[in-house]
């Protein structure tokens, strides 16, 4: 009876976990609109689903942020400062132009959650405020009370104190994050299943309505994406250049977005990168050191993500955003994209943290990281796509630069 089970969902498991999540997502509707009695009692495995992201996403932020800084080397070349400076440059502008959108297309989520009963911060000081008291808390209690704010401050702390230990220190270090990486990649590889219960879920007790909202955020994060690659980006590698960027543009797309689009992995387009590079003529002393960094650190797309995420959660709630909360987001938002990589739908995961600045309790939060999952199928793969081919494209920008720039 096992083996005949086995054989026959031998071809299902045999597909990647883009195809096993579209199966997940039209099994849940088809169940929601055939049957929605059924489709409530399978809404258990969203619910499973959801509390397994809530008890990895503490220990992945810490783990990440800390093994990335502890494992960061000094002696950099010069033109790796100027890589730097457009990676933190483009990552702080996509978040802003997430926050433009999310101001001007407001989105509800059907969240399982009451609106806000007049707690809320009500500006950036008491947002500061909190931001402060929080940031400072006992980092035990912070993992055990998923108090993002906290893990952060801490990781980056234990992270830059690390860096003068030993290479078997920080070896272990990172020995760790790739075991916690690859438990948080079991965690996801469950996401049909949950995305599977949530959908008919959601759908039997909201309506298709539901849907509707899930399509207008996800037009909302690839249309912000889809600006940064083709407008935003272009600005800042002009005013590095004083050239036409979009012959460089063009070619970074062609040559880094598509592979990175399928491959949803910016560590797994690394190679291609370098390829391209090379391909590109950069000179090998830099890009062999800002591709991978960029891999790590060069997540605009994933700042995209929580941003609008995070503001489509305080608006469900009603909770009101001032603009310069908003900011404060944008930098959180940044920031928390730089520990993200390596990890599949890693930006989903950080979702929790930014929305803590207005007070949302962690198990609202990650009702919204499961409706993230529920649109990643495009979403992270348009974020990888924009990720990936910004790491080439900002290279390139800095190497030409240099070139044009006379030698001192």
């Amino acid at each position: 009876m096992i083996a005949t089970a086995q054989a026959a969902f031998r071809p299902l498991l045999r597909l990647g976990l883009i195809a096993q999540i579209l199966i997940g997502i039209v099994a849940g509707v088809v169940l929601a609109l055939l049957a929605p009695e059924g489709a409530l009692r399978v809404a258990l495995l969203g619910q499973l689903f959801i509390s397994a992201l809530q008890a990895v996403a503490p220990i992945l932020v810490f783990v990440l942020v800390m093994a990335a800084i502890a494992a960061h080397r000094q002696g950099r070349p010069t033109q790796i400062r100027a890589v730097l400076g457009l990676y933190v440059a483009g990552t702080l502008i996509a978040a802003l132009i997430a926050v433009a959108a999310s101001f001007l297309l407001p989105t509800e989520l059907a969240l399982t959650a009451p609106q806000a009963d007049g707690n809320p911060p009500g500006d950036i000081l008491s947002v500061l405020r909190d931001l402060l008291l929080n940031a400072v808390s006992n980092p035990i209690s912070a993992l055990m009370d998923a108090n993002f704010i906290a893990i952060l401050v801490w990781a980056v702390g234990l992270g830059l104190a690390l860096r003068q230990a030993s290479d078997t220190t920080r070896q272990g270090l990172s020995d760790l994050s790739a075991a916690v990486t690859r438990l948080v990649t079991l965690v996801i590889r469950l996401a049909p299943l949950g995305i599977f219960g949530l959908v008919a879920g959601t759908l039997a007790e909201a309506g298709i309505d539901a849907l509707l909202n899930y399509a207008q955020l996800l037009a909302i994060i690839v249309g912000c994406m889809v600006i940064v690659a083709l407008i935003t980006n272009p600005l800042l590698v002009y005013f590095m250049t004083r050239q036409n960027p979009y012959p460089l543009v063009w070619a970074c797309l062609r040559g880094s977005a598509i592979t990175a689009f399928f491959t949803r992995s910016s560590a797994a387009n690394i190679p291609v990168n370098l390829e391209l590079c090379r391909k590109l003529e950069l000179d090998a002393d830099t890009y062999s050191i800002s591709i991978p960094l960029g891999a790590t650190i060069n997540m605009c797309g994933a700042a995209i993500t929580i941003t609008v995420i995070t503001l489509a959660t305080t608006h469900t709630l009603g909770i009101p955003v001032d603009f310069p909360t908003a900011l404060l987001l944008c930098i959180v938002s940044a920031l928390a994209a730089c520990g993200v990589s390596g990890v599949a739908g890693g930006s989903l995961m950080l979702i929790p943290m930014a929305a803590s600045l207005f007070g949302i309790p962690t198990e609202v939060a990650m009702q919204a990281v499961a409706i993230g999952f529920v649109i990643s199928v495009v979403q992270d793969a348009t974020e990888t796509a924009l990720n990936s081919s910004t790491d080439v494209l900002f290279t390139a920008a800095a190497c030409r630069a240099g070139k044009a720039s006379p030698t001192p």
